[in-house]
C-alpha cells in the first residue's frame, strides 16, 4: 500500500523534527507545571503509557499527562472512566495539555506532527482493506479527522477521513490541518462523544453495536 509522496518526504519528516524538538524547549515551563498540577491532584504515575498502532500497524508507545484518578471500587476494581475523569482531567483534555508528551513521540520518530491519530493495537485486524490503508501514513498528533469533529466523528466517517489524508497529503494540506487545528483548540468542541469519555470502540465495520472505552 502506498500514499501521497509526501508522507515519505524528508522535508516532512524534517518539519516534525524541528518544530516537535523547537516546541519541547519552549513548552517546557508549561509541561513541568503540568506535571505538578497532575501530581497534586491525579498523584503518581505523573504520565500515562499505552501501546497504540504506528505506521504499518507496528507497536508504538504514546505517552500523555494521565487525566484520570484510579479510584476503585469496593472490590478493588477501577471505576469506570466516566467516574475517573474529573473536573481537571476534563480540563486537560479540552486543552489537549495532556497532549503535550507526544511531542518527544514526534522527535522519535514514532509520530508526526500531522495524520491520522494512533489509535489500539486491537483495531488493526478490525478495520476493511480500505480503512487499513490509514496505516500507511505516520499517526499525527492531528489530522483530517480531529479538524473536521474530532471524537464526534462515527467511525466509518472517522477512518474515512484518515483515509483520504493518506491519499492527498502534501505541506499545503498540512498547513491547513495546523490553522484549522487552532480554531479546534480554542473552540475546545469535540473533545468527547454524546455518552462517552472519549468516543465507542471501534468494534469492526460488522459489529451490530459498539461499546464504550
Amino acid at each position: 500500500m502506498t500514499g501521497a509522496p509526501w508522507l515519505d518526504s524528508p522535508i516532512k519528516r524534517a518539519i516534525d523534527i524541528a518544530v516537535a524538538g523547537a516546541a519541547l524547549v519552549i513548552v517546557s515551563p508549561l509541561m513541568a507545571a503540568v506535571a505538578l498540577l497532575v501530581r497534586s491532584r491525579l498523584g503518581s504515575p505523573v504520565l500515562f503509557r499505552e501501546t497504540r498502532a504506528g505506521r504499518d500497524g507496528t507497536p508504538i508507545d504514546v505517552i500523555k499527562f494521565r487525566s484520570m484518578s484510579e479510584a476503585r471500587d469496593t472490590a478493588g476494581e477501577r471505576l469506570p472512566d466516566a467516574e475517573r475523569l474529573g473536573r481537571f482531567g476534563r480540563v486537560l483534555r479540552a486543552s489537549s495539555l495532556d497532549e503535550l508528551p507526544k511531542f518527544i513521540s514526534v522527535v522519535r520518530g514514532d509520530m508526526s506532527l500531522i495524520g491520522p491519530r494512533p489509535l489500539p493495537m486491537a483495531y488493526v485486524d478490525r478495520y476493511d482493506s480500505t480503512q487499513r490503508r490509514r496505516l500507511v501514513a505516520t499517526p499525527g498528533l492531528t489530522g483530517w479527522a480531529q479538524v473536521h469533529g474530532r471524537n464526534t466523528l462515527d467511525w466509518p466517517s472517522r477512518l474515512a477521513h484518515d483515509v483520504w489524508y493518506v491519499d492527498h497529503a502534501s505541506f499545503r494540506l498540512d498547513l491547513r490541518i495546523v490553522a484549522l487545528t487552532v480554531r479546534v483548540l480554542l473552540g475546545r468542541g469535540g473533545v468527547s462523544a454524546d455518552g462517552h469519555v472519549t468516543m465507542p470502540a471501534f468494534l469492526g465495520n460488522d459489529s451490530p453495536r459498539e461499546q464504550s472505552r
